[in-house]
């Protein structure tokens, strides 16, 4: 997934100025992602009803060349609701937003992005009382003790697909989905009146994964606490687990939410 971004250089800046400058805006083609690029991006996400963040990934690149958003996709509006049902301010959901999404929520083909998680495939069997064990041996891809066996976009709905043959409620429960690859078992807790509606609610549509990830935070009360507190460390540990100091996830999620606050600083005239 390629995502531009300010100081950015090459053919990929040159294409989106084009872009941008073919819906109006009056920049020059330098092929670096300069300041007058980096507000053409802001101006034409802002218009388009997107999430405002100066980054061109898929999902501004794809309205550049549709002029428009495309039905489905998260907009600015999204995540301003979300701020205010977890009781944050709009820089620390942007910062989420930012780090801890995977970026479009759905495949080309209109499919949910997901990861399907032969381990979690296992727990799940063993705990509707069937033999995991007899079937890991069978399909030792799709049911496996260990976690592993990634196939990556369209093919991890192969495997859900073989996965649900065997059982189809287990099979759901065993993958993560949408842009924030919240995991299907944790339907229950989440509010959800069954792992179905979860995976039905996350075909729906963008705002529908952001509202899981909303959930998921409401759910934790210590995650909760820790995003609204900007505890960036204890928030990326409950939510990506004890690895995230490996992506330095909670540098990344303080070094965007400072960024976002000085923009909206700037943008209503107040010292950053």
């Amino acid at each position: 997934m390629t995502i531009l971004r300010r100081d950015d250089v090459g053919a990929a800046v040159r294409e989106l100025q084009r872009l941008l400058r073919m819906r109006g805006a009056r920049i020059e083609l330098t092929a670096e992602f300069d300041a007058d690029t980096f507000a053409a991006v802001r101006a034409a996400q802002s218009r388009y009803g997107l999430v405002v963040d100066g980054l061109a990934g898929p999902k501004t690149l794809l309205a550049l060349q549709l002029d428009g958003r495309q039905p489905g996709q998260l907009g600015a509006a999204d995540l301003q609701r979300a701020a205010e049902r977890l009781e944050v301010p709009l820089a620390t959901l942007r910062a989420v937003n930012e780090v801890e999404s995977r970026g479009p929520g759905f495949l080309p083909d209109g499919r949910p992005v997901i990861l399907f998680e032969r381990h979690i495939m296992y727990r799940q069997i063993r705990a509707m009382g069937q033999d995991a064990d007899v079937l890991a041996r069978q399909y030792p891809n799709i049911v496996n003790a260990r976690r592993g066996g990634y196939m990556g976009k369209a093919a991890e709905h192969m495997r859900l697909a073989r996965a649900a043959a065997i059982d189809r409620a287990c099979a759901l429960a065993s993958a993560s989905w949408g842009m924030f690859q919240i995991m299907g078992y944790h339907w229950e807790r989440l509010g959800y009146p069954s792992v179905h509606d979860f995976a039905d609610a996350m075909r729906c549509g963008e705002a529908e994964q952001l509202d899981a990830f909303v959930r998921f935070v409401e759910a934790d009360t210590a995650l909760h606490r820790a995003l609204k507190r900007r505890r960036w460390s204890a928030f990326a540990s409950g939510y990506n687990g004890p690895a995230y100091k490996d992506k330095l996830y909670d540098v990344r999620l303080a070094r965007a939410c400072a960024r976002y606050e000085a923009e909206e600083a700037a943008a209503q005239g107040m010292p950053a």
